[in-house]
């Protein structure tokens, strides 16, 4: 399978002040997708600009004409299955069947606790992860569904007429862990992983790549329980979490590089971040630009 490239637009420009131009850019140059962190804030960015996901991918729909648009990732941290419905199938319409819902279980970061809550540990994410994704998967099936559950409950919700791509908008899970995993065997069209972040600060290109091929093999396990082929599910890299970090946006034969020994593990989709001065994710516009055609090009 061919290799196909994507970014994330990271939603931190006013719309009428370069933000529209971002997305309709995108589509230019032929990213096969454009996604967005669906965040309240996050990290470096707390102090500044940083306006919602899904408002944001709604305005690209309509900006854009053949772009897919998804979020890298939704998370439980503030979302609720009933309410998130609703604005995908919103979404999904707007935007002629053109969105993936890139999700996972969320962090410790400022969404855990903006809402008041105490952060949750990593098994409270774990056990509403896996409440969330299924009874997503029903709400954006189904017209009707009732279900009371230990996290979340819905009562009589309606979602008619359903998604315009059906059975439902695809879902990228994003896992790494045994629970996640299977999550992504049975709902996922595709999988979603950064890496292994204990490998990001002193790790290196090298034992990066084993970790993900031992990540690829624990989803083929997790394919295999669920009675399915690990080859219908995507596979997606989000750049920028391992220990490369922005060295491959450095050239096109950087990338080059750094995309054949990812596309050789089983990659289908590599994830790049669109460049944003004086941060993590700073890159010459002019080579980020190059690689989405001489770099693809390049690898066939």
């Amino acid at each position: 399978m061919s290799l196909r490239l994507s970014t994330v637009i990271l939603p931190v420009d006013r719309w009428h002040e370069g933000g529209r131009a971002k997305w309709q850019r995108a589509e230019e140059l032929g990213f096969h997708a454009a996604y967005t962190y669906d965040h309240l804030s996050w990290r470096s960015f707390r102090d500044g600009p940083w306006f919602g996901a899904l408002p944001t991918l709604t305005a690209a729909a309509t900006a854009t004409d053949r772009l897919r648009l998804g979020t890298l990732v939704t998370s439980p941290n503030f979302r609720h299955p009933v309410t998130l419905a609703k604005e995908l199938i919103s979404l999904d319409d707007i935007s002629g069947g053109r969105v993936t819902l890139g999700i996972g279980a969320g962090g410790n970061g400022f969404d855990a606790t903006a809402l008041g809550q105490e952060p949750w540990t990593p098994k409270e994410r774990a056990d509403r992860f896996g409440e969330f994704v299924p009874l997503l998967d029903r709400l954006l099936t189904e017209g009707a569904v009732s279900q009371k559950g230990d996290f979340y409950t819905a009562e009589e919700a309606r979602n008619l007429p359903g998604c315009v791509q059906r059975p439902r908008l695809p879902f990228a899970v994003a896992a790494t862990g045994p629970r996640g995993l299977k999550l992504a065997a049975k709902y996922g069209q595709a999988w979603v992983t950064t890496g292994d972040p204990k490998l990001y600060e002193e790790g290196t290109p090298d034992q990066s790549v084993e970790a993900l091929r031992g990540q690829i093999a624990r989803l083929g396990k997790a394919c295999v329980e669920a009675d399915r082929d690990v080859a219908d599910l995507d596979k997606i890299l989000l750049h920028g979490f391992t220990p490369d970090r922005n060295r491959p946006l450095e050239s096109v034969d950087a990338f080059v590089d750094f995309a054949g020994r990812h596309q050789e593990l089983g990659f289908t989709e590599i994830v790049i971040h669109w460049p944003i001065s004086d941060s993590g994710f700073a890159a010459d516009q002019a080579v980020f630009e190059r690689i989405t055609t001489d770099g693809l090009a390049q690898l066939g």
